[in-house]
């Protein structure tokens, strides 16, 4: 399979990814707050700078990519061009992600991740409605 894009136009599409402030989080921490949690974003004192965290609760919550963080959901295709490269980058993505949920755990932090495909429309309103119950039941 080759790229439907030449160098130039690739190299600016993957340029213009950001890594906080993306739809998906967006999505989750609107749907958070129109359910009364209040939360702060990208904590950068706590491992993995979490996208969400909700202090009252303990938790934090992570609004991952499926191409970024190698999701086993069928969305992710490893690139077919510099393919050494995405490989190692995809590879430390997912074995920082292992460092940081490992270390939250070991300061007593209960976390959440949130893929990017469950925030499709045909399936955004009950994983958002089973993230908030999962987030309120540690309260209990």
């Amino acid at each position: 399979m080759t790229d439907n894009h030449t160098k130039e136009v690739r190299s600016r599409n993957m340029s213009r990814i950001r890594s906080k402030e993306t739809k998906p989080e967006e999505t989750v921490r609107k749907y958070l707050f129109s359910k009364g949690l209040r939360y702060r974003k990208n904590v950068k004192s706590l491992p993995g700078c979490p996208d969400i965290v909700l202090p009252k609760y303990k938790t934090v919550v992570f609004v991952n990519g499926c191409f970024w963080h190698m999701h086993d959901c069928g969305r992710f295709v490893w690139p077919q061009s510099n393919i050494e490269y995405w490989k190692n980058k995809i590879t430390r993505n997912v074995e920082r992600d292992k460092q940081n949920i490992e270390k939250l755990h070991c300061l007593g932090w209960s976390i959440i991740t949130i893929w990017e495909c469950e925030l499709k429309k045909n399936v955004r309103g009950s994983n958002l409605n089973n993230l908030y119950k999962k987030i309120v039941s540690k309260a209990e």
